[in-house]
C-alpha cells in the first residue's frame, strides 16, 4: 500500500477513497471522522509523530490531506514521544492561519519521506472547466460583481483569511472566516429573514410581500425550487498564494440550496482552483433553484 488519506469530516475522503484503483489506507483525526469511510488508523494530534512511523512501516509513500478539520488544543497529557519533539512547530501551525498551517503540516509529512498529493491530482474530474454548467446563465451585472469577487478574495487570501465572499450590486455583502461558506450563507438568509418587513409596520407591503410569496410557493411546488433572488453571487476562490496540494475551496449539492435561502442569483467559482463535490446533484439542484453555476477563469 502506497497511498493514505490524511482524513477530516465531509463526503471528500470518501470520494477520494472510492476513486482509486487501489483502497488506500485511510487515517483520521479523531472527532473529525469523514461521512462514509470507515478509519484504518485514528489518530490525535498529540501522537502525530507516531503516524508518521507507522505510515512509513506500512510501505506508505505518498500521503493526501482531505477533508475539513477544527484546529484542537494540544493536551499535554496525549503527547508521546516521538510527537513531543514537533510540538514547537505545531503550536506554530495552530496559530498561523489555514494556509500557513497547512504548510507546517506539510513539511512534517514530507520531512519523514513522503510525498504530498492533491486531491485534485487523484481525482481529476473534480476540478470542472470553464463554462455555465446550468440552464440559467449569468447576466451582465453577475460578471462585475464577480470581479469585484475576485478582488476581494484576492485581498482576504493575502491576508490568510478565507477563500470565498458574496457581492451583491456594487457591495460586498459577507466574507468567509473560520466558521466556512456554509456558515455565511446562513448569516446572510438568517439576517435577509429579519429585514423582511413587519407586517404591522407597512401592512400594504407586507400584504403584497405575502401574495407574491403564495405564488413563489406555487411555482416552487411545480419546480422543486425557488426562482425568487434579490440578486448578488456567492463567489469562490482560492488564496493567490495558496498551496494546492490541500485545503482546495469546495462547493457541492448543498451549496445551492444555501445560496438560494440567501437571496443570490448564482455561484461563481473559479476555474481550476474550486472542486465540485457531486457535479451533477450540484447542477441540477441549481437548475431547480434557477440559479447559474458559474465555471469562471481567472481574471476573466
Amino acid at each position: 500500500m502506497t497511498l493514505a488519506l490524511i482524513c477530516g469530516q465531509g463526503r471528500l475522503p470518501r470520494i477520494v477513497a472510492d476513486a482509486q484503483s487501489q483502497r488506500p489506507l485511510v487515517c483520521v483525526l479523531h472527532g473529525f471522522e469523514p461521512d462514509g469511510l470507515t478509519a484504518d488508523l485514528t489518530f490525535h494530534l498529540e501522537t502525530l509523530g507516531s503516524l508518521l512511523d507507522t505510515l512509513k512501516s506500512r510501505g506508505v509513500k505518498q500521503v493526501c490531506l482531505c477533508g475539513a478539520i477544527r484546529r484542537p488544543p494540544i493536551d499535554p497529557t496525549r503527547l508521546d514521544a516521538k510527537t513531543a519533539p514537533l510540538v514547537p512547530r505545531l503550536q506554530t501551525a495552530l496559530t498561523s492561519g489555514d494556509d500557513g498551517a497547512l504548510r507546517i503540516v506539510m513539511e512534517l509529512f514530507e520531512e519523514a519521506g513522503l510525498s504530498i498529493a492533491a486531491v485534485d491530482d487523484l481525482v481529476p474530474d473534480l476540478l470542472p472547466v470553464a463554462g455555465v454548467l446550468t440552464l440559467k446563465t449569468y447576466a451582465p451585472q453577475n460578471a462585475v460583481e464577480a470581479r469585484m469577487g475576485e478582488r476581494t478574495v484576492a485581498a482576504m487570501g493575502a491576508r490568510d483569511a478565507g477563500q470565498a465572499c458574496v457581492v451583491r450590486g456594487d457591495s460586498v455583502l459577507a466574507r468567509e472566516d473560520a466558521a466556512g461558506t456554509d456558515a455565511m450563507l446562513t448569516r446572510l438568509a438568517r439576517d435577509r429573514l429579519a429585514g423582511s418587513g413587519d407586517f404591522l409596520s407597512n401592512p400594504i407591503n407586507a400584504a403584497s410581500d405575502m401574495f407574491g410569496g403564495l405564488l413563489g410557493d406555487a411555482t416552487d411546488w411545480l419546480t422543486g425550487g425557488s426562482s425568487a433572488d434579490d440578486g448578488g453571487i456567492l463567489f469562490k476562490a482560492p488564496k493567490p498564494a495558496q498551496d494546492r496540494r490541500a485545503d482546495l475551496p469546495v462547493i457541492g449539492a448543498g451549496t445551492p440550496d444555501a445560496v438560494a435561502a440567501a437571496g443570490l442569483s448564482g455561484i461563481v467559482i473559479e476555474e481550476g482552483g474550486v472542486m465540485i463535490l457531486d457535479r451533477a446533484r450540484t447542477v441540477a439542484r441549481c437548475d431547480a433553484l434557477g440559479l447559474f453555476l458559474w465555471v469562471r477563469e481567472k481574471g476573466g
